[in-house]
């Protein structure tokens, strides 16, 4: 929609922000958003060294379908391969309150009522594996929340573990509902950056 902004809670905290955007349903289709974002976080790998970061340092992170983005460009593989890039070099991901089933526009295109689960290959449960990146997933109040989004990421966490993946946590914000969340998740956001950061 073309408004990018930098939260107040990432300013002046000592790390580069990329906001970035993506065409909109219904303009165009399905994978097209997908292919959008993951242009946009291989044109960040290439370039952030020209801007004094490092490509070795890159999470991603966005709130709702920003975050399902997040998701499915760190977890499915053929995104940023498209784009010449390697999801598995990225330093984290870090999305919220985003859908971990088929995205509700994903399903709508296809005629596929809202209320309707689907993992399919435009699921980021559907690419769950064991050698991703590090993966905090932040929601609201479960009781709060639109759409199950909590449980869906809870599954997502727990198949996470199944599989064997190292770092995934989870975090749930009580009392917070889906548009509220983002600005609480923010410290997480930075603990979670400087956590994995520490460690290298």
């Amino acid at each position: 929609n073309g408004n990018r902004f930098v939260p107040s809670a990432l300013k002046e905290k000592g790390i580069a922000v990329v906001p970035v955007n993506y065409r909109l349903h219904p303009k165009v289709n399905s994978p097209a958003y997908v292919d959008d974002a993951a242009a946009a976080v291989a044109w960040t790998l290439r370039n952030i060294s020209r801007y004094g970061g490092s490509a070795k340092r890159v999470f991603v992170s966005g709130h709702s379908a920003g975050g399902y983005l997040t998701s499915m460009v760190g977890l499915d593989r053929r995104w940023l391969k498209k784009h010449g890039e390697d999801p598995d070099q990225l330093a984290g991901l870090i999305p919220y309150s985003g859908h971990t089933i088929t995205h509700f526009t994903v399903r709508a295109e296809r005629g596929i009522d809202g209320k309707r689960p689907i993992i399919d290959d435009m699921a980021p449960l559907f690419h769950v594996r064991k050698d991703c990146p590090p993966l905090l997933l932040v929601t609201g109040d479960r009781k709060l929340e639109m759409l199950g989004r909590y449980e869906e990421n809870a599954y997502l966490w727990r198949m996470m573990q199944v599989v064997g993946h190292p770092d995934t946590t989870i975090m749930e914000l009580d009392g917070y509902n889906h548009g509220q969340m983002a600005q609480p998740a923010h410290p997480l956001l930075l603990r979670f950056i400087q956590r994995i950061l520490k460690a290298e």
